[in-house]
């Protein structure tokens, strides 16, 4: 396999719409290695996130994820060390067959108010393939160690 094939075998195409070209930011990689490709705030005017609350940020940005792929929503490391920020129901979830503006919801754990501001890079993404499962009814199951221990019973 050539260094090409293998690239291409690395990268799925994902295509963007730009809600208002004046300001909307595409996805993008900050580093040689990073997983994630950092996402941005669209905003008219920068919003109040208080402490304790939650907000649905605008990004500006619908994408078209081949089929068989989903794009996984995740929480910026620096925002929630450093701020307590972090995303709500992470990963979030972009389905294959979603067109519509994609919205990072932002919850503030931290004990001061948060602002975002139009462009601060508030998430990033990870484009991911899913496998879907085929789902049968059974009357049992096959037994294992833990059983049907549940919460802390292979320890903290």
């Amino acid at each position: 396999m050539n260094h090409t094939e293998k690239d291409e075998k690395k990268s799925s195409a994902v295509c963007v719409k730009c809600l208002v070209s004046a300001g909307a930011v595409l996805p993008s990689y900050e580093s040689e290695g990073a997983a994630g490709a950092d996402i941005r705030a669209f905003l008219g005017e920068p919003l109040c996130i208080k402490s304790g609350c939650y907000a649905a940020v605008p990004t500006g940005l619908c994408f078209e994820i081949p089929e068989g792929y989903e794009i996984q929503v995740r929480p910026r490391s620096g925002l929630a060390a450093k701020k307590g920020v972090t995303v709500l129901n992470a990963p979030g979830t972009i389905d294959s067959d979603y067109r519509g503006e994609v919205k990072v919801i932002l919850i503030n754990h931290g004990k001061e108010d948060f602002t975002v501001s139009n462009g601060d890079r508030i998430a990033q993404c990870i484009v991911a393939p899913v496998l879907r499962a085929e789902f049968t009814a059974a009357e049992n199951l096959s037994q294992t160690v833990r059983g049907m221990g549940g919460f802390g019973s292979t320890g903290l």
